[in-house]
């Protein structure tokens, strides 16, 4: 009985959770986490993005934890400025209409070599 009432506070506590509440869910297809990119080369991120039903309004992507630029659709291919050689993360965030993360985020890390 008690593991069932763990269950039971586990899946309340994700249904609680505004993000899984209302939808919102961030995928970055590709590059996958810990991907070497090539510094000649043209680089793309593709992503899927549910933008949910109550707060989401966009979504920004950021590069070593600047703002890099602003998408408005869900689902696409993004093309960076060319990054240096070395270490970046670059994460999407779910925003709302005042440009304010609402606390949904995915973010990977790669190399540029």
């Amino acid at each position: 009985m008690r593991n069932l009432s763990m269950l039971v506070l586990i899946l309340t506590s994700f249904a609680a959770s505004p993000a899984m509440a209302s939808g919102e869910n961030i995928d970055i297809v590709s590059p996958v986490d810990g991907a070497k990119l090539d510094f000649k080369a043209e680089n793309k991120m593709v992503y899927d993005v549910n933008l949910g039903t109550t707060t989401g309004g966009h979504i920004h992507v950021y590069v070593d934890g600047e703002e890099a630029d602003l998408l408005r659709q869900p689902k696409g291919s993004y093309t960076f400025d060319p990054l240096a050689k070395g270490k970046h993360e670059i994460c999407l965030k779910i925003v709302n209409k005042n440009h304010t993360p609402i606390g949904v985020e995915h973010c990977i890390k790669v190399t540029v070599e």
